[in-house]
């Protein structure tokens, strides 16, 4: 058996764990992958524990579209073999190639590629997925959630043509994991709610693990990952100014330096699409310093949360969950104005900002909040359990407080697709039009029903182990770090095994 990973960025040293442990323990023998950033190729290409079969480098496939011809025949034969429905989803999820961002930083938004580049590079990148599908024939592709154009083009193509796609997910469970074959749902755990539907809801797998959750969840709401944890976040501008201490500016200054080192001293890096350029670092960075000693206190209002609201917390951007999952919806100013005009009269729309965007919106972004008159902006540094816990109604595109709202027994409309939208008392609006009546309804005639919610959460248990891979993937991870990692692995193989 073979099996094919994607490996990108930081990702690729976990995910390569994960390969050595399939292998030494679960007898999966071959494996290929496609890989993101010419680090991550380097440290694959140096290692030995595993060799694998083909790697398949991003930038190198990127490059290829400055000699491609458009082929419209080619393009529009992948449109109706892969399209989903069309090739505009694969264009649009690329926060690199379709906004200019990551190489530049947020709000940025004006791409470097014409729309005749952009069809070069969905070309070369097709071509050569299909080569190296047709070459290496992977029983099974696993990756993180697909979040570029390349990524989510492989997964789809896999898919087609028979490949096990399995997903990486977030199951919003403190400390857990999953893997899905679907990166838009928990697959594995709908089928489990549907397998286990005429049992008695005592007579379910971990009935007691979710319903003592769900119960501790509402007494004392914690974050679903370390990475998340509030203490890590920036909110006043004293604390966003502790760069200027002698401490911190030798650091970043040592890391500036070593920047521009590793861009000059590598060519072939230097010219990747995704490589961010020292100068475009700086020079971002001093925006966001700037826009922190302006500051944005005057824009807050205050807030009584004895009167009745919607909350709708801003999502975090460029993001999987926006460019992919809600592609129709990710201007968010346009969403809460809609919104704000489905509400009755007397009800006011309650607006927070993302804890990791402080600093990166502009003041003139929170100006148009303010414009919308039953609208208000408050500061980002309240807790949104806080929010939630008194809501009438959350309103999310696709983002994780949507879920923190159902646990709490809140009705829920979203305008993305996202794995909650598996629960009763979670409504998707697709019509603008029909809104304002959507939000009557679930105002005036929502019943929670907690049974379906203790279902899909015990499912989750059933589904999931014991590792916050998201702290592993950006931080390191703790003490038990092999041991999260090596159940993670098993569960791949549990689903890659049957």
């Amino acid at each position: 058996m073979k099996g094919c990973f994607i490996l990108q960025r930081r990702f690729a040293y976990v995910g390569h764990e994960i390969v050595r442990i399939l292998k030494t323990e679960h007898g999966v023998k071959e494996f290929c992958a496609f890989v993101t950033t010419r680090v991550s190729l380097k440290y694959l290409l140096q290692q030995k524990d595993i060799s694998y079969s083909a790697l398949l480098l991003d930038e190198d496939v990127q490059r290829r579209y400055r000699n491609e011809v458009i082929d419209r025949d080619y393009l529009a034969w992948l449109e109706s073999e892969y399209g989903i429905p069309n090739l505009w989803p694969y264009i649009n999820v690329d926060r690199v190639i379709r906004f200019g961002q990551l190489v530049r930083e947020y709000p940025h938004d004006a791409p470097s590629y014409d729309h005749e580049d952009m069809l070069k590079m969905l070309q070369c990148y097709a071509k050569a997925i299909i080569a190296f599908l047709d070459r290496e024939k992977p029983a099974f592709l696993f990756s993180t959630p697909p979040g570029a154009m390349c990524t989510v083009l492989l997964h789809h193509i896999a898919k087609k043509r028979g490949v096990q796609t399995l997903v990486m997910g977030f199951p919003g469970i403190r400390n857990r994991a999953l893997v899905s074959e679907r990166y838009d749902r928990f697959t594995f755990v709908e089928s489990l709610v549907n397998k286990h539907r005429e049992r008695a809801i005592k007579d379910i797998p971990h009935f007691e693990d979710a319903r003592n959750f769900i119960r501790e969840f509402r007494e004392r709401p914690r974050v679903y990952s370390e990475i998340h944890e509030p203490v890590r976040r920036k909110f006043t501008r004293r604390q966003y100014f502790n760069f200027l201490s002698p401490m911190r500016l030798a650091r970043m200054s040592g890391w500036i330096l070593v920047m521009i080192h590793e861009w000059w001293g590598d060519p072939d890096a230097r010219g990747d699409y995704s490589t961010i350029p020292p100068w475009n670092f700086i020079f971002d960075a001093v925006k966001r310093k700037i826009r922190n000693l302006i500051g944005f206190d005057d824009l807050y209002d205050e807030w009584d949360p004895s009167l009745p609201f919607v909350f709708y917390p801003l999502h975090l951007e460029p993001e999987l969950n926006l460019l992919l999952l809600a592609r129709f919806d990710i201007e968010q100013l346009g969403v809460i104005r809609r919104v704000a005009q489905s509400l009755p009269v007397g009800m006011k729309l309650v607006v927070k900002e993302h804890p990791q965007m402080v600093s990166l919106r502009t003041r003139r972004f929170y100006k148009e909040i303010k414009k919308i008159p039953n609208t208000v902006l408050i500061r980002p540094e309240i807790s949104g359990f806080d929010v939630i816990a008194r809501a009438a109604l959350v309103a999310v595109i696709s983002g994780t407080a949507g879920w923190e709202a159902t646990l709490f027994g809140k009705p829920v409309i979203t305008f993305g697709e996202i794995f909650y939208n598996a629960l009763p008392s979670v409504t998707r609006s697709r019509i603008p039009e029909e809104l304002p009546a959507l939000v009557k309804d679930r105002l005036t005639h929502a019943s929670f029903n907690e049974d379906a919610l203790t279902r899909f959460v015990a499912a989750i248990f059933e589904d999931s182990v014991e590792a916050d891979m998201l702290n592993i993937w950006e931080l390191g991870g703790g003490p038990d770090r092999k041991t999260q990692i090596s159940a993670f692995a098993s569960l791949i193989a549990s689903k890659v095994y049957g």
